[in-house]
């Protein structure tokens, strides 16, 4: 017997039927196409793929055959086949594929439903592809990621990972689980008398790992067969040698916030935003990550806000220090007799201080900073808190402690060393945020310079080592490009990058306009950044050495030329680029690198990191 289908039709009676119709969403059935390799399908085929009966996939695929998703095609002789009704629908759907022994999954055209799930356990990579909604995602689960993650439980993780993947990864999944398990081991809190103790959940956890990893005179004396009595100064040091053993800590120390500061935002936060100030008093530490014009700072000021006390902010510059002033009591209702600035110029310690890393870490005024009961500490362009200089100031207590970062990447590879000082990392897909409209994506162009005069090329040849490098970059055919494309965007208020002092005041002679350098005096260097924000202005254009590289707010920027310097980081790269990120506005990069040289692969480099947050980055040959 056979069915209106053209197949075998099943009993009423076979138990193979089931009971109710299967449904079979427009998905499912996109799926049963792939694996069968083909266009079409059978009632049967797709049984076999979803695994139901035939009698449920058939049913099924006539209810979609009724609202219009599949068409279906019956050959005289031949069984039914189905088909989708829109194959542009088929073409475009997003796939998602998992390869759980490198922990990696790999999503062709995500959903945001999708992106947003896999932000929350999972770090995005590297992107492929060049217009929006059509590009291919690298997502990478790492330790850290599974540490912070943000559920009650295991449980409440791995159902998150199951609903992104498309079948379950079971040696995946006890990996996870394992992390886990990891970041709720070890935890500080305060004794009732006062001192602060570390607690390991059992007691091989404290024999094996926190005393092989420990050194003598972190841990004053034990209390029990699981906690320790740590020594006031260690805690900083103990919290990196376990992290670095693969155990987080968590702090549930009573710290005192200080006195109580009266501040509310006055500016509306963005949800993602909101998202960030929730996840982080959660937790009480954390790490906003996201690009330049995302509205970190924004966030950071409503965290202060809801923290309600004595507040320390440290950057890396006096002039971030007045920009943040400035930013405080624009988007705030803070008194501004209760900001006070502490660096070279200024010595004020107020509710809210502002300090420079450099200061804060110097010995002669570390104990004033000491001495204070700090209910937030903010480390602004937190990327500084691993470079010896200023690592001082991470020990610095604190009940919440929070960092601000575009890239919280160093080249030495010790991001992970960030996230151990301050927290875990807090933020957004870049390109989440650029689809949204939240901040204006930059178009990226790496331009490869020809040489153009023969005594200059002669010259590059024949050096060598950092002396080679220095030509390259200060090649004099890059003076008339600078030129040709700051004529090409007349109007535009541009930026152009130097590394070298040379080449700076070259190209600032050539086209006439204002060289900042570290060499510029204080006030000169603000009023110029200040006549370059100020709307009217007939200053609009600016050379920057690497003093203007990060905690520099100059929002109207909208061209950003790096005329030399690429032998700099991939942050660096990033920060550059970021000068134009803005949520309104074009939003314009070139690169210049002398073509033949090391500086090729130097940019290439630097704009793969950006590349990799789904910046889209091309390349051009300039004429002889």
């Amino acid at each position: 017997m056979t069915d209106d289908t053209g197949e075998p039709a099943a009993s009423d009676d076979d138990p193979a039927t089931g009971g109710d119709p299967t449904d079979v969403p427009i998905d499912r059935f996109h799926e049963a196409l792939e694996a069968e390799e083909r266009p079409v399908a059978t009632a049967s085929e797709v049984a076999r793929r979803l695994g139901t009966t035939q009698a449920a996939a058939r049913d099924a695929l006539s209810d979609l055959v009724e609202r219009g998703d599949v068409d279906r095609l019956d050959v005289e002789s031949d069984p039914v086949v189905f088909y989708p009704s829109d194959w542009g629908a088929l073409a475009s759907r997003e796939r998602v594929v998992a390869f759980p022994s490198r922990r990696e999954i790999v999503v062709d055209r995500p959903t945001q439903f999708t992106r947003a799930r896999l932000s929350q356990f999972a770090y995005l990579v590297d992107t492929t592809g060049t217009e929006p909604g059509t590009r291919g995602y690298l997502y990478r689960i790492r330790q850290e990621d599974v540490w912070a993650a943000p559920f009650e439980d295991a449980d409440g993780l791995i159902g998150s990972l199951r609903a992104v993947l498309p079948r379950r990864a079971d040696h995946l999944e006890e990996w996870v689980r394992d992390q886990w398990r990891r970041a709720h081991r070890f935890r500080l809190y305060t004794h009732e008398d006062g001192y602060v103790v570390l607690e390991a959940a059992n007691e091989s956890l404290m024999g094996n790992v926190a005393e092989s990893h420990l050194e003598d005179g972190q841990l004053r004396a034990p209390i029990s067969e699981t906690e320790a009595w740590v020594n006031e100064d260690a805690v900083a040091s103990v919290k990196r040698a376990l992290y670095d053993a693969g155990y987080p800590v968590e702090d549930d120390r009573d710290l005192e916030t200080g006195d109580p500061v009266d501040i509310d935002l006055t500016t509306e936060l963005r949800d993602y935003q909101e998202t960030w100030v929730d996840t982080f008093l959660e937790s009480r530490s954390g790490v906003y990550v996201g690009p330049p014009g995302s509205g970190k700072t924004i966030a950071a000021i409503a965290t202060i806000a809801a923290v309600g006390g004595e507040t320390l902010i440290l950057v890396p510059s006096r002039e971030l220090a007045g920009q943040w002033r400035d930013e405080l009591l624009a988007h705030s209702t803070v008194d501004p007799a209760d900001v006070g600035l502490y660096h070279g110029g200024e010595k004020e310690i107020r509710p809210v201080t502002i300090a420079t890393y450099q200061i804060a870490g110097m010995d002669r005024h570390r104990s004033l900073f000491d001495s204070r009961e700090w209910g937030l500490i903010c480390f602004d362009e937190a990327h500084h808190v691993s470079a010896p200089v200023y690592s001082r100031t991470a020990e610095l207590q604190s009940k919440h402690r929070l960092g601000l970062s575009a890239t919280p990447v160093r080249e030495t590879g010790n991001e992970e060393e960030i996230y151990t000082l301050i927290g875990q990392p807090i933020g957004a897909d870049w390109d989440a945020l650029f689809e949204a409209g939240f901040v204006q994506e930059p178009e990226v162009e790496i331009r490869y310079v020809p040489w153009r005069e023969e005594l200059a090329r002669n010259e590059y040849v024949s050096a060598d080592g950092r002396e080679r490098r220095r030509l390259a970059a200060e090649n004099p055919a890059k003076v008339a490009e600078v030129r040709y494309l700051l004529a090409a965007h007349r109007g535009k208020k541009a930026l152009v990058f130097v590394e070298y002092l040379d080449h700076g005041e070259a190209i600032a002679d050539a086209i006439g306009a204002p060289f900042v350098s570290g060499e510029t005096p204080h006030h000169d260097r603000a009023e110029l950044f200040r006549r370059f924000r100020e709307e009217g202005s007939d200053l609009d254009v600016l050379v920057v050495s690497r003093v203007g590289d990060e905690g520099i707010d100059l929002p109207n920027a909208e061209l950003a030329v790096v005329a030399s310097g690429l032998g700099g980081s991939r942050r660096q790269g990033s920060q550059r680029a970021g000068r134009t990120m803005r949520p309104e506005g074009s939003a314009l990069v070139y690169v210049l690198a002398t073509r033949g040289t090391s500086e090729e692969e130097f940019a290439q480099r630097q704009m793969r990191h950006l590349a990799r947050k789904g910046v889209r980055v091309r390349e051009t040959n300039v004429a002889e």
